[in-house]
């Protein structure tokens, strides 16, 4: 990685064939073949594609975790991922309680998921400069904190108030798993199996959005509504004391000990830095925020996905020549476990308390508005949310009546259909896209293009409208039970490979600004599900329920075909957008 005297990012981010996002995945390159790192061996997995990022040769890496201490960083984020998915999504499970008990109106309650969804999306972009200045762990626990404590004011629920404003509570809580986790993902993981490591947290969203409810509604029925928000109190509550003590910080300064090894390895300064050299360039990158020019994408065709995700090779040379990847630590310790839990872990560029910097981060956020990825991703992940919205509302408005004459409980299993068809989707977006683009890159001699990604959603195309049609439609006019769960079985592949693949193309194209573009999704995906939360019943009421299905049929199929443009002027987008994506890379990396 070349640096350039008067500037925070590498030099080749300046070349006029840098296109953010597009790489070779079998060099490691994007256009600078002369970068002080090209005379360092790269590091491959066992089938000689690059490591992307690079990691460091220290042991105190997140990219060298051992595999146990990966797959426990992955458990909790999944957790957290599908609990406060879970506890957003439960308090439909009270509304007949408190509307026959205190007469809090449903109407109140709709406002109440109203607030809930905006809450979501626009926390975000108050907790995501506090996780890059303080460390990610902070944001965790206090996102946790505000779970626990507006699920206890929902579960003492007496008045209108209480309904809506514990929402907010709970809204604040799940911001953590709209952005956080997906930046504490790619700390630890390579970028070379982005796929199979977003199938997890999809598959962990899916599980806590459509198993919440029913888990909610049996704990309503045996044990009172009031338990609802006390067991999501209780479990979010313990969650905060084992994340405390068990969840360790992943931010990492490894652009410092990369840049290092380069020019030792290279002969500068005789081999080894002066003392005083070696400080000045330590606080040269502290003020600059000096980044990696790697994040992008490679894929392992290991046939084990988790052990692809975690592991690495012993040293040895491969078939083809290159050599495997093994971790080759320095002298340095371990860092001491009181450390790695520390409660703010602050960054090597924090002045003061960071007040001034948290300010102008935030600002920059916004910018994220500019580039058309975030817009694709939002809008494909947001009518997601949106759809579920309004199958939720049809099945409480048809379902408990004849011919259908479902128990509350029977509704609500009505769901594990979705959740089956969610998985379904996230495997086909996630694990077989890993593949199916490493693929098409090796055709490319080893090019590799976001937009590969977005092919799988052609089936995606097809087959989530007619989910809309089948359960919308039959559910009106009374097809056969078979039709209706195929139908939510559809609509749930839509939502997991949808999910998957606009986050995936997102984190591919502007890999140096994981966060912030998720933070973009989540507003934009939250938004549009606070509007359609509001529209949904007078749309039902105003058009009918077939009608309006068929509506979203076409609004889906519409939005979907939207990655035929992509496919064409996507890297146009991303070539237009150059000057945006390293601005926003230097300014929130390396600013004071």
């Amino acid at each position: 990685m070349k640096l350039t005297s008067d500037s925070s990012v590498p030099s080749e981010y300046y070349d006029e064939n840098f296109v953010p996002g597009t790489t070779n995945i079998l060099t490691g390159n994007q256009q600078d073949d002369n970068s002080i790192s090209s005379n360092k061996s790269l590091k491959r997995d066992k089938n000689g594609l690059v490591l992307l990022p690079q990691p460091s040769d220290s042991i105190n890496d997140p990219l060298n975790w051992s595999k146990p201490r990966k797959i426990w960083h992955l458990t909790l984020l999944a957790f957290i991922t599908a609990l406060t998915a879970a506890t957003s999504n439960d308090a439909g499970a009270a509304q007949d309680s408190l509307n026959e008990t205190y007469g809090i109106s449903y109407d109140a309650m709709n406002t109440g998921a109203g607030v809930l969804f905006i809450f979501i999306g626009w926390s975000c972009i108050f907790f995501a400069p506090a996780s890059s200045l303080y460390g990610r762990r902070i944001t965790y626990l206090i996102c946790l904190l505000f779970g626990t404590l507006g699920c206890m004011w929902f579960g003492f629920s007496r008045k209108t108030a209480d309904t809506i404003w514990s929402q907010m509570f709970v809204g604040i809580s799940e911001s953590c798993a709209e952005a956080q986790v997906q930046q504490s993902l790619s700390d630890i993981f390579f970028q070379n199996n982005l796929g199979s490591v977003l199938t997890l947290y999809i598959l962990a969203t899916s599980v806590g959005s459509f198993l919440g409810p029913l888990i909610a509604e049996l704990i309503a029925e045996s044990m009172t509504f009031r338990w609802v928000g006390w067991w999501g109190a209780i479990i979010c509550g313990a969650t905060l004391v084992v994340l405390f003590f068990t969840c360790e910080e992943t931010v990492y300064d490894r652009q410092l000990k990369i840049y290092e090894a380069a020019r030792i390895e290279n002969g500068e300064n005789g081999g080894s830095f002066e003392e005083d050299d070696k400080r000045d360039h330590h606080d040269e990158i502290k003020d600059r925020g000096v980044i990696t020019t790697s994040n992008d994408f490679t894929n392992s065709e290991n046939k084990n996905d988790l052990d692809a995700l975690v592991n690495v090779q012993s040293p040895s040379s491969s078939a083809n020549g290159h050599t495997n990847y093994d971790i080759e630590t320095n002298d340095e310790k371990p860092t001491p476990y009181l450390k790695r839990i520390a409660l703010i872990t602050p960054a090597p560029y924090l002045q003061g308390f960071g007040f001034k910097q948290y300010l102008n981060r935030f600002v920059i956020y916004f910018k994220v508005f500019t580039l058309p990825a975030v817009w694709l991703s939002g809008l494909l992940w947001g009518l997601q949310d949106a759809y579920m919205t309004f199958f939720l509302t049809t099945q409480d408005t048809f379902f408990y009546d004849p011919p259908w004459n479902k128990s509350n409980t029977g509704v609500a299993i009505m769901n594990v259909a979705t959740l089956i068809g969610a998985v379904i989707g996230c495997i086909m977006s996630g694990i077989f896209s890993d593949k199916h683009v490493v693929w098409i890159a090796k055709r490319n001699n080893g090019v590799m293009e976001p937009e590969y990604r977005l092919y799988l959603l052609f089936i995606t195309l097809i087959i989530s409208p007619a989910g809309l049609i089948m359960f919308g439609v039959g559910a009106d006019r009374q097809w056969p039970w078979q039709c209706i769960y195929v139908g939510l079985g559809f609509i749930g592949f839509g939502w997991g490979s949808i999910g998957d693949t606009a986050m995936s193309y997102l984190m591919d194209a502007y890999p140096e600004i994981v966060i912030q573009g998720m933070v973009g999704v989540s507003i934009i995906n939250n938004t549009l599900a606070c509007i359609f939360t509001f529209a949904c019943s007078y749309w039902l009421d105003g058009s009918g329920t077939a009608n309006t299905y068929i509506a979203l049929a076409v609004i889906d199929f519409a939005t979907i075909a939207c990655i035929i443009p992509f496919l064409y002027f996507g890297k146009t987008f991303r070539k237009k957008t150059k000057s945006i994506y390293i601005g926003m890379v230097a300014l929130t990396q390396g600013m004071g």
